[in-house]
């Protein structure tokens, strides 16, 4: 049996999507799987269990991607077509049942229109896929009896980052609370998200920085070792959710109620204001320390 799935060229959407793969993998245990994404959230998938090819789709005039992934999979009969993208190239290849995703951008969770494609209500979590190597390479870098705080200071434009100085803010508070704390900044490739995590990376020369060189799927073995994480809306903070530790996630111009972190102990912290239109400076310090000291709280009385 062989499954084409069509996710998101973005990491952050391409993680609320590895749920309903997860949901497939159970429901077909004789399938193999081949991905379709951007080159970004390609690394997401590297570890994940039956899937035989990743097809990168890099961005071509004229929408030539598109083309390029039909030439690149319609040699094979498909037994299920999942297209979160809503292409018309499952319908130029053999594929035995189709799963296209219609219409542009809508009211309600992203992680919930996923799984709804499926029929699936409520939609499976996210999940993070990552090899014994990858985390023992982890437990070497964050060592053991550390309770380590993951801070994601950066995101993909300017208007959803919180000031840096209040990043650091918070963690002070909290390691006031609990000295055992000690901070991992996280950060992507590139000179651009370097200089984002600088000022933080500045304040707390204490801190592990994990240099912006690493892969997704290392990164996730790193964040299933930290106590919490407290970051902008980002790929990093959806990922975060995905590997199950507790996620504050900060909102302010884009929209919580469709991008929220999904985890089991997710949750969003929302600057006032217009919703997706708020500036990220109204949100302050105490506000995400106390839902940050809540979250932790909510963990420990339920066994974690």
């Amino acid at each position: 049996m062989h499954i084409l799935f069509i996710t998101s060229t973005r990491l952050g959407d391409a993680v609320l999507s590895t749920g309903v793969l997860d949901e497939l993998l159970r429901r077909y245990p004789q399938a193999d799987f081949t991905i379709a994404c951007g080159p970004v959230a390609a690394g997401l998938f590297a570890h994940m269990p039956r899937r035989v090819r990743t097809v990168e789709m890099v961005k071509r005039p004229h929408n030539r991607h598109w083309l390029e992934l039909w030439q690149a999979c319609r040699g094979r009969r498909w037994d299920i077509c999942v297209d979160l993208r809503g292409s018309v190239v499952s319908y130029f290849l053999r594929v035995g049942r189709r799963y296209v995703m219609r219409g542009g951008r809508r009211p309600g969770r992203r992680v919930a229109h996923i799984g709804g494609l499926l029929g699936l209500d409520p939609p499976p979590l996210p999940v993070a896929w990552t090899s014994a190597a990858e985390r023992a390479q982890a437990g070497h870098m964050l060592a053991a009896g550390t309770r380590w705080v993951a801070l994601g200071p950066t995101a993909n434009w300017d208007g959803k980052i919180w000031p840096a100085e209040r990043f650091v803010a918070v963690f002070a508070a909290l390691r006031a609370a609990d000295p055992g704390l000690r901070a991992v900044v996280l950060y992507g490739p590139g000179p651009a998200e370097r200089a984002r995590a600088a000022p933080v990376l500045a304040a707390l020369p204490n801190a592990l920085d994990t240099g912006g060189g690493l892969s997704v799927s290392q990164v996730a073995a790193l964040l299933a070792r930290c106590t919490l994480f407290i970051g902008n809306d980002s790929g990093l903070m959806h990922l975060a959710g995905a590997c199950g530790i507790p996620t504050l996630g900060l909102f302010g111009r884009s929209r919580a109620a469709e991008y929220a972190p999904s985890g089991p102990w997710a949750r969003a912290v929302v600057a006032p204001g217009p919703a997706g239109h708020a500036p990220m400076e109204g949100l302050g310090v105490d506000e995400v320390t106390r839902a940050a000291c809540e979250l932790l709280r909510e963990r420990q009385d339920a066994g974690g």
